[in-house]
């Protein structure tokens, strides 16, 4: 199983860093629809872990295997791939001249301003978000933040191929 777990692992790490650094380090952001590509690319390299499960079960366990097993065999993989993609954020935003989360103060900043909300409530939201400026300067919290953003998209779909490929052992008449 560690073989598969880190091979797989390994594969959806790279790609979801690879995919991180593509659209994120030429500069140009995309604010508006980042969180959708940014979620894109998360399940696109987490995919690997519906491959490893299959191939786990089929060319180690005979065909079978139960929920449980190949819950923890995602849950390994989404670990692997959550790191390397955490530690890339890491390097990215450390050895990059932008300032990604000033870039996206002044843009979320310009959409706030020509709301149609009150000015009040325009200048407590940004007042929330110069807050989360600081705050995120901690690596701690930076790195805690970035987990945040793929662990859960990881046990989701841990959850979701192991319930699709989840197989019992054919009952046996005598």
């Amino acid at each position: 199983m560690k073989k598969t777990v880190l091979t797989y692992g390994i594969i959806g790490g790279i790609i979801v860093s690879a995919l991180m650094w593509l659209t994120l380090g030429s500069g140009k952001h995309d604010f508006d629809n980042g969180m959708w590509i940014g979620y894109t690319t998360m399940i696109i390299g987490l995919s690997t872990i519906f491959f490893a499960i299959k191939t786990y079960r089929d060319n180690y366990l005979g065909g079978v295997i139960n929920f449980g097993k190949a819950f923890l065999l995602g849950l390994y993989i989404t670990l692997i791939a959550s790191t390397m993609y955490a530690a890339s954020w890491m390097v990215l935003s450390a050895t990059s001249d932008q300032d990604i989360m000033e870039q996206y103060y002044v843009h979320e900043k310009q959409k706030l301003e020509s709301s149609e909300l009150p000015a009040a409530e325009v200048e407590a939201k940004l007042e929330e978000m110069r807050e989360f400026q600081e705050l995120y300067k901690n690596p701690v919290v930076k790195l805690g933040f970035t987990y945040m953003e793929i662990l859960p998209v990881g046990l989701l779909i841990s959850l979701i191929c192991a319930g699709l490929l989840k197989r019992s052992a054919p009952e046996t008449t005598t």
